[in-house]
């Protein structure tokens, strides 16, 4: 398949002539000098598959643990716009062979790494947290310089949209207390909460699991989920009482996440074609703002006596039932070798994606990075 410059390339639809919707930011015309842009929704399939097993993984992953986001690993593979195009189709009954093959490489990778690596990869986050840490940080940063390739020429309104969107991640991440914020689950809320993760899983830069957090709700939908799988699947069998049980969680949270991804998929694909410059512009941000809450050097720190928050039964208990990933966390200087080996993490995880994006890809845009 040759290049796609004739394409809309945020939609794979061939563009029509004489557009109703004039580009205020002037990208398009950008697109159609001497510069090939790369068209991440106008590639083969068989140079899409590849990079999405590899962003499937790495969301599914992403999506195991606060602070880290899923869209964040889908953008800096490259496979973020293809995922939001067929979202976006699925959502408006358009299925086309290839939204539903995107769909499945990625859905089907994510689901596969959750259930196949979700306790060897929550047991390192614990355990490593410098380490895993610094690893997300290298994987974010290895997606910068897709996105800026994307934006380019780059124009005020890219720098203003990053800019705001830079500030938001970073007041996020400085002026709130997850773990002060817990909240009695209620319709509305769980209602608001599935919004929130949903949309937290699309739009790179924002974890789910960490709006869902700050929410306080992280925790009662985590146990809703559970206690539906222990009544569809556990160790008594199918037990209806604690499928019920759960469904006064499951179902508005459920509400909520398809709210959530048929709202922000669309919206995003809207502003994409319409308003590229500033919606990149806004995706830089927020790639380069996710960082900010990610900084390495945290461990957890015992809970004092009377803890009681899992052990209700003991109060004034000198040793508390609490398992060690809700511990507080506190930061700590550290040491050279600590430092020296949290760098190498970092790099690792930014050889990773920037090799990552390089699968598939064009041997002329090869040539370019």
């Amino acid at each position: 398949m040759g290049d796609s410059s004739g394409d809309d390339r945020w939609t794979g639809r061939p563009a029509a002539k004489g557009d109703d919707h004039p580009d205020p930011t002037g990208s398009r015309d950008a697109m159609q000098g001497s510069r090939p842009v790369p068209s991440p929704i106008g590639e083969p399939i068989s140079r899409f598959v590849p990079r999405g097993v590899v962003g499937g993984v790495l969301m599914g992953l992403a999506n195991l643990v606060p602070g880290i986001s899923g869209g964040t690993m889908l953008l800096a593979v490259g496979v973020y716009p293809s995922f939001i195009s067929a979202i976006a189709d699925v959502t408006v009954l358009r299925f086309t062979t290839r939204a539903l093959v995107v769909l499945a490489t990625i859905g089907g990778s994510a689901l596969l790494a959750i259930g196949l690596l979700a306790g060897p990869t929550r047991a390192l986050v614990i355990h490593q947290r410098p380490l895993m840490y610094s690893f997300f940080i290298g994987l974010t940063l290895g997606g910068l310089p897709l996105v800026w390739r994307l934006a380019r020429p780059i124009t005020r309104s890219v720098w203003i949209a990053a800019a705001a969107a830079f500030l938001m991640m970073v007041v996020m991440a400085l002026g709130s207390d997850p773990a002060g914020n817990a909240a009695r689950a209620s319709t509305p809320l769980l209602l608001l909460s599935g919004l929130a993760g949903a949309s937290a899983m699309i739009l790179p830069g924002i974890s789910g699991g960490y709006l869902l957090l700050l929410l306080g709700q992280y925790e009662p939908i985590l146990g809703a989920i559970d206690e539906l799988k222990q009544g569809l699947i556990g160790p008594a069998g199918f037990d209806p009482t604690r499928v019920m049980a759960s469904m006064h969680v499951v179902i508005p949270v459920g509400i909520g996440v398809v709210l959530g991804v048929v709202g922000v998929s669309n919206t995003l694909r809207w502003l994409l074609d319409r308003y590229e410059k500033p919606t990149l512009g806004l995706l830089l941000g927020l790639l380069l703002g996710a960082v900010v809450g990610l900084y390495p050097f945290q461990r957890p720190v015992p809970p004092g006596p009377g803890f009681d928050y899992h052990d209700p039964a003991t109060p004034g208990s000198a040793q508390p039932k609490v398992p060690v990933e809700h511990w507080p966390v506190e930061r700590f200087t550290p040491s050279a070798a600590e430092a020296s080996a949290a760098l190498a993490s970092l790099g690792l995880g930014l050889l990773l994606t920037v090799a990552i994006s390089r699968i598939g890809a064009r041997p002329e845009e090869t040539a370019r990075t």
